[in-house]
């Protein structure tokens, strides 16, 4: 996937062969901005163009309100599940004072139109962009017939009787609903980081861990959970303890994985850690003999619930179902991915 950063990038695209194109900050990557970037895709392919993302590296919130709810996926995270929903380029913009005072129709025309050739404009549910949320379905419309380009609406995921939304994904990890989250994201709940020193100490007890340095906020309850690591485009199962180690007086939260039967240097590795269940609470220990047993059970705990969760959870290579099954099929618990 061709990145481009910031509005500067845009001189350097070709823009005779057009796109068409979404536009939003897609915290998460949940069902309801799959289906959008799945129309963006196969609106592309049946155009002849290119597919689109248009995003911006901090949430408006942010920028607008001085802060924002915790992130559930960072901007390279988001990036990564871009370009598995097939996007072949993502425009990536800071929200400045300039690009805040664009209205709808100017970001239209200057990024949209003269930027990136759009074709074609896909809106998610209840999306708005420009000058104070101006820009939605309805209020371009005429700005679409006057210019040619076209204007669709995508309709809300839902599951039960709400919408999914990143709002409710948020709140399901914050409780450690790992299921709940993962009916709605589509995929189990992943964290996204970066392999940086540790103590050593767990390889001290014999159980080596990839000490991560997460790339976003969100994090779900303290505790330790089966996992499955990405790592080269290869998943190992791993115990990952979530916490600030209380057996050694920690302060720090840290996110340390053990991956199973792996034997390798993963200094400075991006990971993504696919949490699929909770296996207990952190809990405070009295000695290393005693911290030792428990993380050996952790494994042998692990270990017996692997089988019947990856039958479960069913992750594809791609971590989405880009082809085929419609978004309430995508979220059945008997059909997770």
């Amino acid at each position: 996937m061709r990145i481009l950063d910031g509005l500067e990038a845009l001189p350097d695209l070709e823009r005779d062969q057009g796109c068409v194109a979404t536009v939003g900050v897609f915290d998460g990557v949940h069902l309801g901005h799959f289906m959008v970037l799945r129309r963006v895709v196969d609106r592309a392919r049946e155009l002849g163009t290119r597919p689109v993302m248009v995003t911006f590296a901090r949430h408006p919130k942010a920028v607008l309100l001085g802060h924002a709810p915790p992130t559930i996926t960072s901007l390279e995270h988001r990036l990564v599940l871009f370009e598995r929903a097939g996007i072949e380029t993502t425009l990536v913009l800071d929200f400045t004072d300039e690009l805040r005072g664009l209205t709808a129709e100017q970001f239209v025309r200057r990024v949209l139109l003269d930027g990136l050739g759009l074709r074609e404009l896909i809106f998610g549910f209840d999306s708005k962009f420009g000058r104070d949320r101006g820009g939605n379905p309805e209020s371009l419309r005429p700005l679409a017939e006057e210019l040619g380009f076209g204007i669709e609406e995508v309709q809300p995921v839902a599951l039960g009787e709400r919408p999914v939304s990143s709002t409710f994904v948020r709140e399901a990890v914050q409780l450690g609903d790992l299921q709940a989250a993962a009916r709605m994201l589509g995929r189990p709940v992943s964290l996204l980081g970066t392999v940086v020193p540790g103590d050593r100490l767990g390889r001290e007890l014999g159980f080596p861990t990839a000490n991560l340095r997460p790339h976003h906020e969100l994090r779900p309850p303290h505790g330790v959970y089966l996992a499955m690591v990405l790592h080269q485009e290869q998943l190992h199962p791993a115990v990952v303890n979530i916490g600030e180690r209380p057996s050694l007086a920690g302060k720090e939260v840290r996110i340390e994985a053990h991956l199973l039967d792996f034997e390798g240097d993963l200094y400075q590795q991006v990971l993504e850690v696919f949490l699929l269940e909770r296996l207990r609470p952190e809990r405070e220990f009295p000695d290393m003999d005693a911290l030792r047993t428990a993380i050996g059970q952790d494994v042998d705990e692990a270990r017996g619930r692997l089988p019947e969760l990856l039958q479960s959870w069913r992750i594809p290579g791609r971590y989405l179902p880009i082809e085929g099954g419609s978004a309430e099929e995508l979220a059945a618990p008997d059909s997770r991915c």
